[in-house]
């Protein structure tokens, strides 16, 4: 008991404390959660991209079979949940929210500062790999999940490329490879721009579930939730040796893999008219659940 606590006291409460002061300042302080998102989504996530993968010492064939690792998993986890929707017998619409729940896992603002917490500065590069993989995969699942009623769009897939997190990728990858020496006053402002970028979106993130009010946890959401979370690890625990993953290779990709439903998720709803309330539901009731959760996850890791 006592590593499940320091577990929870050194690991997961500053990332849910943020969180929770975000959501706590949101009302009287006015602030908009629009605001640090996008400033998080076109500044922040890409200076943090490349300022951890330019610097980085990672082995890209090391990275290529963690970004297939995670791709199998989530993909994995997003059948999952097309199969329990099925079995429910839900309609369409329902059966699609179902697969993008369970594929877009929380990896960037909360699930990089848990790894960096629990398993040191060292491992940020492998989350940044890991975070970028599922991001790409999470994406086009579920872009294609909700619109698969009406013909799925390939502009939407081709927007997935334009992601200002992807578009660091090869620029990072470039510098890192040629050694290509940054001039300070870049280098510094790069710096500076990636260490704002966690406690940015946690706050942001603890302001937009604060905007949403307390939805209802109907049984379906607690089922989808569950799905994200114990589906996410225990596959990415399965699926391990199949990869040959190394010890931390496996331990951060387990980590990511049991995020809770990222808020993107119920924006791609919104968007598109896919039972909005149902998405915001699981992504809320998830992130409360993701606290014990994860205490497990990164105790067996």
């Amino acid at each position: 008991m006592t590593g499940l606590l320091g577990i929870f006291v050194g690991t997961l409460l500053p990332v849910f404390a943020l969180v929770g002061l975000g959501a706590w300042a949101a009302k009287p302080l006015e602030l908009q959660a629009r605001t640090l998102s996008r400033a998080a989504y076109y500044l922040f996530i890409p200076a943090f991209v490349f300022q951890t993968l330019s610097t980085a010492k990672l082995d890209l064939t090391i990275a290529a079979r963690v970004a297939l690792y995670t791709t199998v998993v989530h993909l994995a986890v997003a059948a999952l949940g097309f199969v329990v929707a099925v079995a429910l017998k839900r309609p369409p619409a329902t059966v699609a929210a179902f697969v993008l729940i369970a594929i877009f896992g929380n990896t960037g603002n909360m699930g990089l500062p848990i790894v960096q917490f629990d398993m040191g500065v060292a491992a940020l590069p492998l989350g940044v790999v890991y975070f970028l993989a599922i991001l790409t995969i999470s994406f086009i699942v579920g872009v294609a999940a909700a619109n698969f009623r009406k013909g799925i769009s390939f502009k939407a897939f081709w927007s997935v490329l334009k992601t200002p997190a992807l578009l660091a990728l090869v620029p990072a990858i470039l510098v890192n490879v040629l050694a290509v020496p940054m001039p300070v006053p870049i280098s510094r402002g790069m710096q500076l721009l990636a260490d704002a970028m966690i406690p940015v979106m946690l706050v942001g993130l603890g302001i937009q579930l604060a905007q949403t009010g307390m939805p209802k946890f109907t049984p379906d959401v607690w089922v989808a939730s569950l799905i994200r979370l114990v589906g996410g690890a225990g596959l990415a625990f399965a699926l391990a040796p199949v990869f040959a993953v190394s010890n931390l290779e496996r331990s951060v990709g387990i980590i990511q893999a049991a995020m809770p439903t990222a808020v993107l998720a119920s924006i791609i709803a919104l968007e598109n008219d896919l039972e909005p309330n149902f998405v915001m539901a699981s992504v809320m009731l998830s992130t409360i659940l993701a606290l014990p959760v994860l205490t497990v996850v990164l105790a067996l890791v």
